[in-house]
């Protein structure tokens, strides 16, 4: 496996590690949070994430893709993290790419949903419950755990000034 494969493979992990991240300990009813100006809920933004990797795959096994609707939050996250492998799984085993580099894969669909990871940890945020800071450069990310089931932070940050504090 080539190197370009070797840190796709390590990005796909750090997504999963991000998205969980962002979704640990939400509050009840944080799926269908609106921040109103037809922004996306985050079970919308899981889904639509599951979408952009989903039509990533066909890059690789051609066709077209469109993701299931599940009504349940936890359907929708389980099935974000079984693209995420899937395409873990197709890079490893060294599945040829059509009609993009691997380059054009990290900007775009990657890249794209890596945003959306962020934007969910910003939708916490805005629902009242931050996500607690950490650094990432200590964080057991690992390209064999692509599950919802991610560890928790190895170095989270002990200072947190912008902790909400109620009341305040």
């Amino acid at each position: 496996m080539d190197d370009k494969r070797i840190m796709l493979i390590h990005f796909l992990a750090a997504l999963a590690y991000r998205t969980q991240k962002a979704l640990r300990d939400a509050p009840l009813g944080f799926a269908d949070f609106s921040a109103g100006n037809q922004i996306r809920t985050p079970h919308q933004l899981v889904r639509h994430m599951d979408s952009v990797l989903g039509y990533s795959r066909t890059f690789f096994l051609g066709g077209a893709y469109r993701p299931p609707v599940f009504t349940d939050f936890q359907s929708t996250i389980g099935h974000f993290h079984e693209i995420v492998a899937d395409l873990s799984r197709l890079l490893e085993e060294g599945a040829e790419l059509h009609t993009i580099t691997s380059e054009v894969l990290l900007q775009g669909p990657f890249s794209d949903a890596m945003t959306h990871a962020g934007q969910l940890s910003l939708l916490r945020r805005l629902a009242g419950c931050p996500v607690p800071p950490e650094n990432f450069i200590f964080a057991h990310i690992s390209p064999t755990n692509l599950s919802p089931n991610q560890p928790f932070p190895a170095s989270p940050d002990k200072e947190w000034p912008e902790r909400l504090v109620p009341g305040l």
